[in-house]
């Protein structure tokens, strides 16, 4: 019989030394683990191209384009109907992408480690808002957009993030998650603050290592026009941070939660790789004009890494501005807080929250807890269209479905607990 409480409170301490890193850049098929010919990398569990949602199927038509696999987006849905692409989910290869996810062999993307072990993760760069890849786009301009990223802007970054490691060592990335939490961050919707202070990190060496004052420019408007900047950085920062919690014996804590557009999926500590999965929630949207809650897809995306850090969701009391785009109040958002603090078996010293006079955000979601309490997971998410090419619809507010919750707990319990 193992001692649970022992398991789950070593595997959080664990979690809280975690310090994780961004090192450097490179392109996704020379640098991620097991990555390699016509494959594309996607958000949530496995799935296959048959039951892929709208948005999910707009962002892989649109990566076969970018990739040169296909010239139109009827021709790439032929070749991935033909079972020529290889699908696997992000997390499978130490990876994390918002909303549909999708990486690309030779997309850039950022690589973090996490200093007080030896593991890795990685996350594209993001695209912004509106008609972009991750929503399910794939007009000429999202295209052409990604090329950019790829030819003009990844050369700069890459260089100027050496420059600094070179200089300062690997850029800390909890410290710029303990600020934005001060700043009136959440870190998964609001990343306003998070983008700043990278922002403001990497400038000077932007400006150093650059020959092109035209491009250099152009990467300067383009980050600073991007809230979201830096969602990718702390996703990847929270995946290389919970990854420690793999195959971690005895232990309840949920270390990964994910949603592909069809299902929604997570992963428990003690019970390593396996998937308990359900079908995917609807968030509760506040919408964009011109778009009707008939237009939005179930809840997609690894972005949910976020909440199961202990951030996002579980720290909007950090961050009452957020309901001007997810909707709702102040006060209910920290309510939500509030409530998470039922299901998690700490509070991270780390990442505290003024509103809540400094106190650590809910941390390490406990799977025993979610079923005794019928308290389930709360985050605010965007929301895509469910017709593939249509982009991005409104942000808003779900609650991640119980049934996976109650599989997983089935499944502890048999191995551990009878």
């Amino acid at each position: 019989m193992i001692h649970l409480q022992q398991q789950n409170e070593q595997a959080l301490e664990s979690l809280y030394r975690t310090k994780p890193a961004l090192v450097g850049m490179g392109i996704a098929q020379e640098v991620i683990p097991d990555f390699h010919g016509k494959m594309l990398l996607h958000a949530g569990p496995p799935i296959s191209w048959d039951r892929m949602s709208g948005p999910m199927r707009g962002a892989v038509m649109g990566a076969c384009m970018y990739e040169g696999w296909a010239s139109r987006p009827q021709e790439a849905a032929a070749i991935c109907e033909r079972g020529e692409i290889r699908f696997d989910p992000c997390h499978h290869h130490q990876a994390v992408g918002p909303m549909a996810g999708v990486v690309s062999p030779k997309m850039p993307v950022f690589i973090l480690k996490n200093l007080q072990g030896d593991n890795h993760s990685y996350a594209t760069m993001n695209e912004g808002l509106g008609q972009v890849l991750r929503m399910g786009s794939y007009q000429p301009s999202v295209i052409d957009h990604l090329r950019w990223m790829e030819q003009d802007l990844f050369p700069i970054l890459q260089n100027a993030i050496d420059l600094l490691v070179e200089d300062k060592g690997p850029m800390l990335l909890k410290p710029i998650i303990a600020q934005a939490l001060h700043m009136g961050d959440e870190l998964h919707n609001r990343n306003k603050a998070g983008t700043s202070l990278f922002f403001r990190a990497i400038a000077p060496y932007l400006v150093q290592g650059s020959r092109s004052i035209d491009k250099i420019a152009q990467a300067f408007r383009f980050i600073d026009s991007n809230d979201h900047f830096f969602l990718n950085l702390g996703m990847a920062a929270a995946k290389v941070s919970l990854d420690i919690l793999n195959n971690w014996e005895g232990s309840s804590l949920v270390r990964v939660m994910a949603r592909n557009g069809t299902d929604f999926g997570i992963q428990i500590a003690g019970l390593g790789d396996q998937w308990f999965t359900c079908p995917a929630a609807q968030p509760d949207v506040l919408l964009f004009p011109g778009f009707t809650p008939e237009d939005v897809n179930p809840d997609i995306g690894d972005s949910a890494i976020m909440e199961t850090y202990g951030v996002g969701g579980f720290a909007l009391a950090s961050a009452p501005a957020i309901v001007q785009f997810v909707g709702g109040t102040p006060r209910e958002a920290t309510e939500f807080t509030l409530e998470m603090y039922e299901i998690c078996l700490g509070e991270n010293p780390d990442y505290t929250m003024p509103p809540l006079n400094f106190r650590g955000t809910p941390t390490g979601i406990d799977l025993l807890k979610v079923v005794e309490t019928a308290i389930t997971p709360i985050l605010d998410t965007g929301a895509a269209c469910k017709e593939a090419g249509r982009g991005q619809v409104g942000a808003g507010i779900v609650r991640m479905p119980a049934q996976a919750f109650v599989n997983g707990a089935q499944a502890f319990v048999d191995r551990y607990l009878a």
